[in-house]
């Protein structure tokens, strides 16, 4: 039975791999075809183009509002859309649509996909994360439409409202307003805010959303007293919320500091709009690619935290990408609790399993591998007048899948490009299962035996 499920994890890896590589393809083709460009466009571009939107991260190199007609527009509307839910989930919403029923083996390709404890409500939850989904993209396309309408006309502006809408609460970031992103709205709130709660909401992950909703109606029901808000979510959400926030005051704070005087990002801000920026840029960097101030402005300082930043990324079980929240707060605190001599990683109360840790340390080493690894590369490859720092920015924006960019990537050599395209798919659909299905599946002989035991000098 156990080696049975684990074949059917195997091959839901297989799934996400080369399920996601079949839309990138079918993209890009769409993407290259006459009907969607204003000029022509190679396919390479076309490529690059489809493997941002689909990793939902926002890196291009070409600008998408002056090359794409509005088929390519509403195909590239699509493709984000697709990246954001992921391949199961709208493969799922495809056989509700066909009245097709879900089998088993498909509940429990369900259920590894979003991690679920049991098999119970699978296809209740992709409902509700395709429901939730489509409210909140509603809302924000509301509240951009404000903004939009009166500024572009009726059907153009409504168009722009939903695009853009998709693009923030999907993490992509791509746009298409021009090649300044939100810089021109850099001092407006209602852009901004609406943005950053869309990246936010999203990137916290959906099982949060589940977990604080069901924690909510308890609470509105007098089930429990309302102090009992945060103790009664669950340990993963916890984690998520509490690191989301600390992360994102810490970049708010630092980018404040590090550019307060800086001409080229918001040095001639009024204070107010320094402090919008800056709070902007800290969200924005949990994968999401929109900017308000130049990134190839900003600070060597700057660009090094933010290289962090990326790289940890949103919260798991969302649309955000890089290493994840949570398991950045297991290590640092595995860490605490070594330093401070303890035996188990402990955490509001709870004890995070041995399991946990060695999957999240799979994770973090690997994405740090393939984060160096192509850093080299794209060095390699370019002429040495290219800053490292700008390197870094661009494969920790992929490997994120952010899409911020200090100005890099239409200039980047196309072995470059392809690194880059390579980066962002490992980020989307995670290294360490792109790892385990390229490994084969496990040899399940190897579990039963057992060696002895013997130390090594470490530090």
């Amino acid at each position: 039975m156990q080696q049975k499920k684990q074949n059917i994890r195997w091959n839901t890896m297989r799934i996400l791999v080369f399920g996601f590589l079949g839309v990138i393809f079918v993209g890009a083709v769409l993407l290259w075809l006459p009907i969607s460009n204003q000029q022509p466009i190679a396919f390479m571009d076309s490529l690059f183009t489809a493997t941002s939107a689909v990793c939902v991260t926002g890196l291009v190199t070409i600008t998408p509002a002056a090359q794409f007609t509005v088929f390519g527009k509403v195909i590239l509307l699509f493709l984000i859309q697709i990246g954001g839910l992921g391949v199961i989930a709208c493969a799922t919403v495809f056989f509700l649509i066909l009245r097709r029923q879900i089998t088993v083996r498909e509940r429990v390709v369900i259920q590894e996909t979003y991690n679920m404890d049991s098999l119970g409500g699978m296809v209740g939850m992709v409902k509700r994360v395709i429901t939730g989904t489509f409210l909140v993209e509603g809302a924000g396309a509301f509240l951009y439409a404000f903004q939009f309408v009166p500024e572009f006309g009726l059907v153009r502006g409504i168009c722009y409202s939903i695009f853009h809408a998709v693009s923030a609460f999907c993490n992509a970031g791509i746009d298409i307003l021009g090649a300044n992103s939100l810089a021109d709205y850099a001092g407006n709130p209602l852009i901004n805010i609406t943005t950053m709660l869309l990246i936010i909401l999203s990137g916290i992950g959906f099982s949060v959303w589940h977990d604080v909703i069901t924690n909510g109606k308890r609470i509105s029901r007098h089930e429990v007293p309302k102090k009992w808000w945060f103790t009664r979510l669950r340990l993963h959400s916890k984690l998520a919320i509490v690191t989301t926030l600390i992360l994102l005051a810490i970049g708010t704070i630092a980018t404040f500091l590090l550019e307060y005087h800086n001409p080229e990002t918001m040095g001639d801000f009024s204070f107010g709009k320094k402090v919008m920026a800056s709070m902007f840029q800290s969200v924005t960097t949990r994968t999401a690619g929109f900017f308000t101030v130049s990134q190839s402005g900003l600070t060597q300082e700057s660009k090094l935290l933010d290289c962090i930043l990326m790289f940890i990324g949103g919260s798991p079980g969302g649309t955000a990408g890089g290493v994840k929240t949570t398991t950045i707060a297991m290590l640092v605190m595995a860490c605490i609790t070594f330093v401070r001599g303890g035996k188990d990683t402990e955490c509001f109360g709870r004890k995070i399993t041995m399991e946990n840790f060695r999957t999240g340390f799979a994770v973090a080493m690997l994405a740090f591998l393939v984060f160096i690894t192509g850093t080299v590369t794209v060095l390699i490859i370019e002429p040495a007048s290219v800053p490292l720092i700008n390197v870094m920015y661009e494969t920790a924006s992929a490997i994120g899948t952010v899409g911020l960019t200090a100005d890099l990537t239409p200039s980047l050599a196309r072995g470059s490009q392809a690194v880059i395209m390579a980066l962002m798919y490992v980020g989307r659909i995670g290294p360490l299962t792109l790892a385990l299905v390229f490994a084969g599946k496990p040899n399940y002989r190897d579990k039963i035996r057992e060696l002895p035991d013997e130390r090594i000098m470490v530090g």
